[in-house]
Parts: C-alpha cells; structure tokens; sequence
C-alpha cells in the first residue's frame, strides 16, 4: 500500500470538511456533508479532539520545514470542537487571531498553521485567541510521549492497541476510553486524546481509532 505523507494530510485540511482526514479517524456515526456544516456556533459543541501528529511522516518529505528543524516526535496540530455525533463546527466567525502570533511559536513555527488552526477551529471555541492557543499547550504538554517513541532511532511496527497502551501507561491519569490512534497507508500519523471543555480527559465519542493490524512508525 502507498504511504501517505502527513503533506497530503496537510493538504487535505484546508480543504472544507476535511481536517478529520485519516484512515483511521472517521465518526462511528457518519454524518452527512450537509450534517457537518449546520453548526456554526461558537461553543455549542461536545468535546475537543486534540491531534498530536507524527512529525516524521511529514518531515520525510519536507525535511527543511520550520517544524522539522528540531526533529520533534509528536507535534501539535491542533485542539478541534467536536460533536458526539462525529460532526464538527467550523469557521463560525471572522475573529481575528492572536494580536501577537510568535509567543506561540514553539507550537506553530509555522505562522500559516497556527493562522488556520484559528480560523477554521478556534473560532468555534467560544475562547478568545489567546486563551484557546494557551490552553492547547497546556493539553499538549500535560500527555507524556512514551519513551519508547520519544527515544526512536529506527522504524519499528506493532498493533495500534499496543501503542495506546504505552501512552496509557505513561499518562495514567488518562483512561484509555479517551484515547485514539490515526494512521494512514498502515503508518502512524496521530496520536489523539479527548477532552472535555475545563480540558479533562474524556471518553471519545464518534471518535474511530485506527484499524490496521499494524502500525509502522519511523523514527525521526
């Protein structure tokens, strides 16, 4: 099967309705196209879906990119409204962004990431800019990347359940119930974790974790 580069993943986000594209991560319940565009209200949703991605998927193709320079593992792509239902709020306002968009870089170096993350999620928060982005890397730096992944340094393969398990069992205070995996053309691409609106895990809900038998993950 062809690799999917986390490129393509990226691609794929700015379209409308596609930032859930994954093999893996697609609702239990589909709902429709027309389903998916209907809410539109700031903080009317049910959870947050944070996506930490595998960065070596996208690296292995854009290897001079600003979020590869330090060779990072999981990196954060972004905390998304999410219903229980599998639909998901988007663009649900014109507001404008952070006023001063580098004090996160260290989350997005890339200033056009953090600027859609925004526009077509933050938005529907219900947060103000600086809130929401504070809040993501909160949640992004409270999950303990197991150290069989963080220490890395040649490709290795195992079932998605086995890889849950290693993140459980460094963050023990997250039930395995709000945890899922995405992956694409059989390699990893997300680790994913639900949480409720004070930012606590949560089980998942129209959440589908991936599917494959295993799970190629290389190193960065």
């Amino acid at each position: 099967m062809k690799r999917i580069s986390f490129a393509l993943v990226l691609l794929l986000l700015v379209l409308p309705g596609c930032h859930r594209f994954t093999a893996s991560a697609t609702s239990s319940d589909p709902a429709s196209p027309d389903d998916r565009q209907q809410a539109h209200t700031a903080g009317k949703f049910d959870f947050y879906l944070l996506n930490l991605s595998w960065s070596p998927e996208f690296c292995h193709s854009h290897p001079t990119a600003a979020e590869c320079a330090q060779h990072s593992t999981f990196v954060l792509h972004g905390m998304w409204p999410q219903n229980n239902n599998g639909s998901y709020p988007q663009h649900c306002s014109s507001a404008p962004g952070p006023a001063d968009p580098s004090q996160y870089s260290d989350i997005y170096p890339d200033p056009s990431l953090l600027h859609h993350e925004w526009t077509t999620h933050g938005t529907c928060s219900g947060l103000s800019p600086d809130a929401y982005f504070s809040a993501a890397r909160k949640a992004f730096h409270a999950v303990v990347i197991p150290p069989r992944l963080a220490n890395l340094n040649k490709q290795i393969s195992m079932p998605p359940d086995q890889i849950l398990g290693l993140f459980t069992a460094s963050n023990p205070q997250i039930p395995p119930s709000a945890l899922a995996l995405s992956c694409g053309g059989n390699y990893l691409t997300a680790f994913e974790e639900c949480l409720d609106k004070s930012f606590q895990p949560i089980a998942c809900s129209g959440v589908r974790s991936c599917r494959a038998n295993t799970v190629r993950i290389p190193p960065p």
